[in-house]
């Protein structure tokens, strides 16, 4: 298909709308003093503390969201829009709203919280709900992936599969997850990268305790007035990890 030659105007300025913040930022960047920025005491716990969680998240979303996008997937009941409708919800609600909602939850004096506080147990403002924080968020990624490509994959390997012998545990694990591997891998890429860049929900459920709950888009936060160069060298490191994440996703893809 041939495009008219009027589309490429708008296309670049929607480029470039992207790039040049990304370029000001690069080019803002105090690159003598870089490693020493980022290898500060508070950088470094940051650093340490995201990719933790980020990778306890990730794991929470495999558990629960992979059997939630095959129920979508293969479920063709009328409440499962409503189902789904739910899911995806985190995607339009402000992170800040999903963090008082889970504070409202899990809070001291939340649904869920108060009972686990009768047997000692306290889960805001602490390491763990960093991880629920970032699971909420960054858990409609996953399942919307994982659902898409089985819907892609359609059923009819499963189908010759059953028709075989085969229990339906046996096609789930031996036919129809690898089939949406790769899905199921980009689903979990986006949902790791979306969890390390949480912030709304994060503050808001798990406030900012350097070491227990301050993650690296915190500590960029409260370094924009105190260091804004060290503000700038981590804002770096973070879209560093994006363009790795995207590249990954493309790399499986391809």
């Amino acid at each position: 298909m041939t495009l008219p030659r009027w589309i490429y105007l708008p296309a670049t300025l929607g480029a470039l709308f992207v790039l040049l913040p990304l370029v000001a930022l690069t080019g803002s960047v105090d690159w003598p003093h870089f490693f020493d920025l980022i290898a500060s005491e508070s950088s470094l716990a940051a650093m340490k503390l995201s990719l933790e969680t980020a990778s306890a998240s990730t794991i929470l979303c495999l558990v629960v969201g992979v059997p939630v996008a095959f129920v979508l997937a293969r479920n063709e009941s009328r409440g499962i829009v409503v189902l789904r409708s739910a899911i995806v919800l985190p995607l339009v609600l402000p992170p800040v709203v999903g963090g008082i909602a889970l504070l409202y939850t899990f809070g001291r004096q939340g649904l869920i919280g108060k009972h686990l506080e009768a047997f000692g147990i306290s889960i805001a403002f602490t390491t763990t709900a960093v991880v629920l924080a970032q699971a909420f968020v960054a858990l409609p990624f996953l399942v919307t992936s994982l659902e898409a490509a089985l819907r892609t994959s359609g059923q009819r390997y499963e189908r010759i599969a059953a028709t075989l012998g085969a229990g339906p545990t046996t096609v789930l694990y031996r036919v129809t997850i690898p089939l949406v591997m790769p899905g199921l891998i980009s689903g979990t890429v986006l949902a790791f990268a979306r969890a390390l860049g949480e912030f709304g929900a994060t503050i808001t459920f798990a406030g900012s305790l350097q070491g227990v709950t301050r993650t690296m888009p915190l500590e960029i936060y409260l370094q924009r007035e105190a260091d804004p160069d060290a503000a700038i060298a981590l804002s770096l490191v973070l879209i560093v990890v994006a363009a790795i994440v995207i590249a990954a996703i493309r790399g499986r893809r391809g």
